[in-house]
């Protein structure tokens, strides 16, 4: 996000399964948008978690900061979405108070929530895994909440489910959307398998009705060329008249997992 002149960045700093998965969160500020010093780094521990996801950095309309966390319980599959709140990045700890705005129940896990504010209000898109079913908790599919201070949401029904027979069969969770002119578009995580499971795909859907996305790609839009193709976590910086910055997670040759960001120009 673009703030006093810098551009922020919350990112994930994760571990091979068994090796301790997802240990923080952190926020990092930059001049340029691809060299990024750190600001604050919160740990799993700090919110009792076996292992956090991907987060989400929102500045409120008194200035104040929020970080949206998603935790995991441990010994289980559930997960939570939890937000820390300062008057400065630096200052996101658990210290002021940790507060569960998403919680899941006994059925169902959030996490990776992507939030956005506009006169309407707030909205969320939150990736959904119904736990309970044998063998099925990694397939995941994305809701749509709204709110009106981002604290207490009110669920609005599925917003995006992957398509039977399709790359996208086991899960589509919405990583960003973009609104162009009138209308708004998603990028989201694909998969058609578990074993693709930390490797999916970007596909693009259209939305078709108040914060309902559908899509229509036969294929992913962009993929990693190296091993099983994971490019997934699609992020838009809006840069006005210059044009964007994207930022994503990437699958290397050595199967290790890169941050990168990339410029488009808009001519």
């Amino acid at each position: 996000m673009l703030a006093d002149d810098a551009i922020y960045l919350a990112y994930r700093v994760r571990r091979p399964v068994g090796q301790g998965r997802g240990l923080s969160n952190v926020v990092a500020r930059s001049s340029d948008g691809v060299l990024f010093e750190t600001v604050a780094e919160l740990h799993k521990d700090d919110f009792h978690a076996e292992s956090l996801e991907r987060p989400a950095l929102v500045r409120v309309e008194d200035g104040q900061w929020r970080l949206y966390v998603s935790c995991a319980t441990p010994g289980t599959s559930h997960w939570r979405v939890d937000v820390v709140e300062a008057a400065r990045p630096e200052e996101l700890t658990v210290t002021r108070g940790v507060r569960t705005v998403m919680s899941g129940d006994a059925r169902t896990a959030v996490k990776d929530p992507v939030i956005k504010r506009d006169v309407d209000g707030w909205h969320m898109w939150v990736c959904v895994h119904d736990i309970p079913l044998e063998g099925s908790a990694d397939a995941m599919y994305t809701t749509y909440a709204t709110s009106r201070d981002g604290l207490a949401w009110t669920d609005r029904g599925v917003a995006l489910r992957g398509r039977a027979g399709m790359w996208d069969q086991r899960g589509a969770r919405i990583s960003e959307v973009v609104r162009m002119g009138s209308g708004r578009f998603a990028y989201y995580d694909g998969r058609s398998t578990p074993e693709q499971n930390w490797e999916e795909q970007t596909g693009v859907a259209c939305e078709v009705a108040d914060g309902v996305f559908e899509a229509d790609d036969e294929r992913p839009v962009a993929i990693s060329p190296t091993l099983d193709g994971g490019l997934r976590y699609v992020s838009v910086l809006d840069l006005g008249v210059e044009g964007w910055r994207l930022y994503y997670e990437a699958t290397r040759a050595d199967g290790a997992h890169d941050l990168r960001t990339e410029f488009v120009p808009s001519r």
